[in-house]
């Protein structure tokens, strides 16, 4: 039996990351399948050695505006098929999902919307998160089994932030925020970090303008979730505090197959 390591990690803008040390990170970490969001740029913007990195199949979803969202994959092994968005051309336009598929599991790498601007892209977060699921469900309810990856832009529970009552009227951690996570997991959804690790304290977005990360006072954004026709393979779930280059940091999944 072999292994696959999946990465998630909402860079932050990819061309800021790579002058920071981003490539030789990922010749260090050498994952099987990266997974970024918040790339923030057009192919043509993005600098020659990471279309692609050497060793792997690239692939991108970014919206026609520049500097802003999208999403893009990196795989060592070429998947059978890849897809942007999940059909519906009012969330697809912002580049925020790539679909892929591999044998034995669907791996969908999702930059969710941030919800905190006004009350319209609080009400576009939402039900960005409604279609989403029920796009999802279509996928399972068919046999398929899911890998979702990405920057979820919620942290579900009290121990996913550091300070849950001064933050319960922010997006993020609104009650209708955290309701959808509840029916993720509610439709056998598993978050894979919280199967190993169940404290708190871990983190993976901090803010940079309070120099929060210092101080470990942070959100859990970034998730790796399986369907639980998926569980079985999970061998490993981990997060990546000590990567740097980014308010985030990186989630690993280990899947066997």
């Amino acid at each position: 039996m072999s292994t696959i390591r999946l990465l998630s990690w909402n860079v932050n803008g990819i061309r800021a990351a790579e002058k920071k040390g981003f490539l030789a990170w990922l010749r260090q970490e050498a994952p099987d399948v990266l997974c970024l969001q918040e790339t923030r740029a057009h192919p043509e913007q993005v600098p020659p050695a990471l279309f692609p990195p050497e060793g792997y199949f690239a692939y991108w979803d970014h919206p026609e505006r520049r500097g802003y969202s999208g999403v893009a994959l990196f795989s060592r092994r070429e998947p059978c098929r890849v897809t942007k968005g999940f059909g519906i051309e009012r969330f697809d336009a912002e580049g925020r999902v790539l679909v892929a598929s591999y044998p034995g599991f669907i791996l969908l790498n999702v930059y969710f919307p941030n919800g905190k601007m006004n009350e319209e892209r609080l009400r576009y977060k939402l039900d960005f998160y409604d279609a989403f699921l029920d796009y999802i469900l279509g996928l399972r309810d068919r046999g398929e089994k899911l890998a979702i990856c990405g920057d979820f832009n919620t942290a579900h529970t009290e121990i996913d932030l550091s300070h849950p009552k001064e933050n319960e009227t922010v997006s993020g951690f609104l009650p209708m925020e955290r309701a959808w996570m509840d029916r993720l997991t509610g439709q056998g959804f598993v978050d894979t970090f919280r199967v190993f690790n169940r404290d708190p304290g871990n983190y993976t977005w901090w803010s940079m303008r309070t120099r929060a990360r210092e101080r470990n006072m942070g959100w859990r954004l970034d998730y790796f979730f399986v369907s639980d026709s998926l569980l079985g393979s999970v061998e490993g779930a981990t997060i990546l505090s000590d990567v740097m280059g980014s308010d985030h940091c990186p989630v690993s999944l280990t899947l066997s197959t």
